[in-house]
């Protein structure tokens, strides 16, 4: 058994809080590097700013529970669970990232998502990630009037 320093009470903590100040860091790095700025409203680049803080005051709250010490048994990871949830975040971005629109990005993020948690109706959970891939992107795309990546089922709509 490695042993952890003994200083840190929660590695798994520790390591969230790591991620964290990189995504904060890449999304910050992200909208400092748009070009294109809103004259009303909140732009595009400010929410990104906004949202790399938030992603910040998280790791920093992670980085103060890897140090508190707690009396609660950490639990196993559930290392095939992180796995779908990977397989998930990874097919809704290739589904964009290949043109195939949000709605199929979001039902695959949907499925593979429930998987991860256990539910074993596939066929059941593309149906609703579908029916609620639509909606949503209804809701969006009409009503709100802002654009979502488009694919070939939402060019039906």
């Amino acid at each position: 058994m490695t042993s952890k320093p003994a200083f840190i009470h929660n590695r798994p903590a520790a390591v969230i809080a790591i991620v964290l100040f990189a995504i904060a860091a890449v999304t910050y790095w992200d909208a400092s590097r748009m070009v294109v700025r809103a004259t009303y409203g909140m732009s595009a680049t400010a929410a990104s700013y906004f949202v790399a803080i938030l992603f910040a005051i998280l790791a920093v709250g992670h980085l103060i529970s890897a140090f508190k010490p707690n009396d609660v048994e950490n639990e196993e990871v559930d290392w095939k669970a992180v796995g779908w949830i990977g397989l998930a975040l990874t097919g809704l971005i290739a589904s964009i990232w290949a043109g195939g629109g949000f709605i199929l990005g979001s039902t695959l993020l949907f499925a593979f998502t429930a998987r991860a948690f256990g539910r074993k109706a596939f066929i059941a959970d593309i149906c609703l990630g579908a029916i609620l891939g639509i909606v949503i992107f209804l809701l969006f795309n009409k009503l709100l009037t802002l654009a979502l990546p488009m694919g070939p089922l939402e060019r039906l709509f």
